[in-house]
């Protein structure tokens, strides 16, 4: 795996934010480089926040992982809110954001721990990290630190809840929902504008303000041209909507759980219930289960936040990070 020259700092961090100056702006305090790094074929999209000369045993990178249908600027909010300049990488994953997708009709799980393996070796070849994940990316995270432990020092995991038990009897419908979905192209709906975008960033999460939606829509948005007529696309592979065919394997899951090593935080939302997702067929009981199985574990619940606790209380959540991270 080779990396790129980096691209230029980009203080606003877009290239196509045209007749956007009118909206909200959010000041930022610690602007990103950006840069593309081959892994496993595909360029994967990379932001960085300080030098990688910032890093030491004490104080290693910083490496975070955004959730499903989110991309790695996302994280800008809390960087900003750190008190202590530090080396922190956040990539787009495979078929998100501006990395390439994968070119499959589906995605599948353990390339995203293939995906975290390969850029950690480019990133940090020789010293272990701290490690940050958000939902499908906080997932991610707990179990890539279950089978390469030595490989992290510190895990935080950001409602990274995981999925309800499955039952093998679930198999043939899931096979054959998967094989149906395979005939028709999956969409992701398009907007007029980036204020349009912003504006639903902001339905999606009521407590993302005006400023931070109107900076981050560029960012999880592009603009394309069909036929003179200007539409604004997420910037998201609309594979990713299928249903997996593969079961989720719970004790899989927790078998990976058991093994982490490093000292790890568990930080959710006050606002957040996940019955609204999934009903009763995750009760809390059956998560908390799941997370006693990790050995060394803090928890943290932050007030006036939900899912997207990065957006809601960016300095509540900084302020975790580092108390966490200075040990």
């Amino acid at each position: 795996m080779t990396a790129s020259a980096p691209a230029s700092t980009d203080s606003s961090s877009s290239s196509s934010t045209a007749g956007f100056a009118a909206a909200p702006s959010y000041a930022l305090r610690r602007p990103h480089q950006s840069q593309f790094i081959r892994l496993r074929g595909l360029n994967h999209h990379v932001l960085s926040w300080g030098s990688a000369a910032l890093a030491t045993p004490e104080r290693p990178t910083l490496v975070m992982l955004h959730g499903w249908m989110d991309v790695g600027a996302s994280f800008q909010f809390v960087v900003d809110a750190l008190q202590q300049d530090r080396h922190v990488v956040a990539l787009d994953w495979r078929g998100f954001g501006l990395t390439e997708a994968s070119g499959a009709d589906s995605y599948w799980f353990p390339d995203y721990l293939g995906d975290l393996d390969a850029l950690l070796d480019v990133v940090s070849p020789a010293a272990a990290v701290d490690l940050l994940g958000h939902s499908m990316g906080g997932n991610v995270a707990m179990s890539y630190a279950g089978v390469r432990p030595e490989r992290i020092r510190r895990l935080i995991n950001l409602e990274g809840f995981g999925l309800p038990e499955t039952e093998p009897g679930e198999a043939p419908v899931r096979l054959t929902t998967w094989l149906n979905e395979l005939k028709s192209p999956p969409q992701l709906k398009t907007y007029a504008s980036v204020q349009a975008v912003a504006a639903r960033l902001m339905k999606t999460n009521p407590r993302l303000s005006a400023a931070k939606a109107s900076w981050l829509a560029p960012h999880w948005s592009r603009p394309v041209d069909t036929d003179g007529a200007v539409a604004w696309h997420i910037l998201g592979d609309a594979a990713h909507k299928r249903s997996n065919p593969v079961l989720y394997r719970k004790a899989e899951v927790t078998a990976c759980w058991e093994r982490i090593t490093a000292p790890t935080l568990w930080v959710e939302g006050d606002s957040t219930n996940v019955s609204l997702w999934w009903g009763d067929r995750y009760p809390r009981a059956d998560f908390e289960a799941r997370l006693a199985v990790v050995p060394n574990l803090q928890q943290a619940v932050l007030s006036d936040a939900g899912h997207m606790l990065h957006h809601d209380q960016p300095a509540a959540l900084a302020a975790h990070i580092e108390r966490f991270l200075q040990g």
